[in-house]
């Protein structure tokens, strides 16, 4: 089972004001892609409880007076199951001779990058390889993207490690083969430090609050360590909380 991020380059084809938030417009035309290549396993991504996407927002310089034509971004597609990866790469075949369109600003594909070491953001690896990571007492992530997560029905936008940990463990083992998942755990780690601010991501529904910087976490436990280095590994792929399928959640390890 292979896990897969590509990055995308797209060109401005126009002069005009890009949306704030661009994360309702990215995962449908990633959709679009998906189907393009094959529609019964596009309509089973949309059914999906756990989405098997995380996708980042529109990356580049935004001028305060708008794009110019030409200007340069790129987005990022992460793939948590293999079957995904061929669809999608010929749905964006399909598309690359033509406009594109994100909130209602036109773009052209300009490259396809998936290969690891042609882009910095591109990355390839599979549950096995994620399952036999070296272990760290010691794991920093970075929030990229305004995260946040569900508490009690109300939306806590600090990275607790239970809530950080748990969520990546469920998301693990629904994706990940029967004989790596693991069981439940109840996190006995420490905040060590942290560099984080709250950012409002406006979506449709209204603003998203959610915690973008840096946070370490502790994990005195040797076992519940292997378990949150596996899990660290595996949030460079899937993000983190609520949204990741809209640009939410996006996350680097900081080794």
């Amino acid at each position: 089972m292979i896990l897969q991020s590509l990055v995308i380059q797209l060109g401005a084809a126009s002069e005009s004001t890009i949306p704030s938030t661009l994360g309702r417009a990215i995962h449908a035309q990633v959709m679009q892609w998906l189907s393009l290549g094959d529609p019964q396993i596009a309509t089973a991504v949309h059914d999906s409880q756990e989405s098997p996407l995380s996708l980042s927002e529109l990356i580049g310089y935004r001028r305060k007076e708008g794009i110019q034509l030409g200007d340069d971004f790129i987005v990022r597609i992460s793939l948590l199951e293999s079957n995904l990866i061929q669809p999608l790469l010929r749905g964006i075949e399909f598309s690359h001779n033509k406009s594109i369109y994100l909130g209602k600003c036109p773009f052209v594909i300009r490259s396809i990058y998936s290969v690891p070491g042609t882009h910095p953001l591109v990355d390839c690896s599979n549950y096995t390889t994620l399952a036999n990571t070296s272990v760290s007492s010691d794991i920093t992530l970075q929030f990229l993207s305004p995260t946040s997560f569900k508490q009690n029905q109300n939306i806590q936008p600090f990275p607790l490690p239970d809530l950080v940990f748990n969520n990546l463990l469920r998301r693990w083992n629904r994706f990940a083969p029967a004989e790596l998942q693991f069981p439940q755990v109840q996190w006995q780690a420490l905040i060590s430090a942290f560099e984080l601010k709250t950012h409002a991501l406006k979506m449709e529904a209204g603003a998203e609050i959610g915690a973008k910087g840096w946070i370490k976490y502790r994990f005195p436990d040797p076992e519940q360590a292997r378990i949150a280095s596996v899990l660290a590994k595996f949030a460079v792929f899937s993000g983190v909380g609520r949204k990741t399928a809209m640009g939410m959640g996006q996350t680097a390890l900081i080794n």
